[in-house]
């Protein structure tokens, strides 16, 4: 099935960051406040557009958690983009709301979708464990352990996580929806000023599963647990009541990957496919 904008239409890539504090998270709803809502209201005011627009985004991030690498892309009309394409950044800047800012702004290139010609996208969780607490200046991004946690030993539990997995234990199971993907990197990273940062990189990833992988990863760090735990659970497909969600403050959505221009529409239609994993000892 064709993913080309309609005749008369432009595909326009965004990209842009927020703050999720004061967000019900990605997805428009009717009574909250969402990042979604507040950019298809700036986009369609400052086109003076009759009729709404409506925004594919990369991932969809959940309540409170923040970004600074989303991708999404919106199809506008043509004469409209001509008029106000070097424009248009400028505008959103006056009229959008201090927690949502569009950094980039330019026509997509063909078969470009926000969300199906993405190869990955990569997170960070930030963990502060200073007996103290949080820098004040951090404690919107950074979540707080009250008890140290060991990088290696988180390191060791990240590395048997990688591959391809049904990640069941580790998401929100969705009707009709896939809870297999492929993890390509997690890694712990103890910055200078003390905070423990982890990088999560994946194909994609189903609702709540890096808050539920750090959650495991951060018993396995603070000596609750083994370092083949996180595994063990992966292992046995559903959630363990071990396993904490950690809380969204500490998450951001860093960066969105996307192939060369010449292979956008290949992947558009292969992350279409609702994937399964091989049957062991078959062929």
């Amino acid at each position: 099935m064709s993913d080309d904008p309609a005749p008369g239409y432009v595909r326009v890539r965004l990209d842009l960051a927020y703050d999720g504090a004061d967000f019900s998270g990605w997805a428009k709803q009717r009574t909250r406040r969402t990042v979604q809502g507040e950019l298809e209201s700036a986009i369609a005011t400052v086109l003076r557009l009759s009729e709404p627009v409506e925004l594919t985004v990369a991932g969809r991030t959940d309540a409170g958690v923040h970004a600074r690498g989303q991708v999404a892309h919106v199809d506008l009309p043509s004469a409209v983009w001509a008029d106000e394409r070097d424009k248009l950044r400028r505008r959103l800047a006056g009229r959008l709301p201090w927690d949502v800012r569009v950094f980039g702004v330019r026509e997509a290139p063909a078969g470009f979708n926000a969300r199906f010609s993405a190869v990955w996208r990569r997170y960070a969780y930030r963990v502060g464990d200073h007996p103290g607490g949080v820098d004040p200046l951090l404690r919107g991004h950074v979540l707080w352990h009250d008890r140290p946690v060991d990088v290696d030993a988180m390191n060791e539990a990240a590395a048997l996580l990688l591959g391809e997995h049904d990640f069941a234990a580790y998401c929100k199971k969705r009707e009709g929806a896939t809870t297999i993907r492929t993890l390509l990197d997690v890694r712990w990273e103890r910055r200078d000023d003390g905070v423990a940062v982890a990088t999560v990189r994946a194909d994609a990833f189903c609702h709540n599963m890096v808050r539920a992988l750090v959650g495991a990863m951060i018993l396995v760090g603070d000596g609750h647990r083994p370092v083949r735990f996180p595994a063990e659970v992966l292992a046995g497909r559903v959630r363990h009541s071990a396993v904490n969600v950690v809380r969204p403050h500490g998450l951001t959505l860093e960066e969105v990957g996307y192939p060369a221009d010449t292979l956008l529409a290949a992947r558009n239609r292969e992350s279409r496919n609702l994937r399964t994993l091989p049957v062991p000892g078959c062929a």
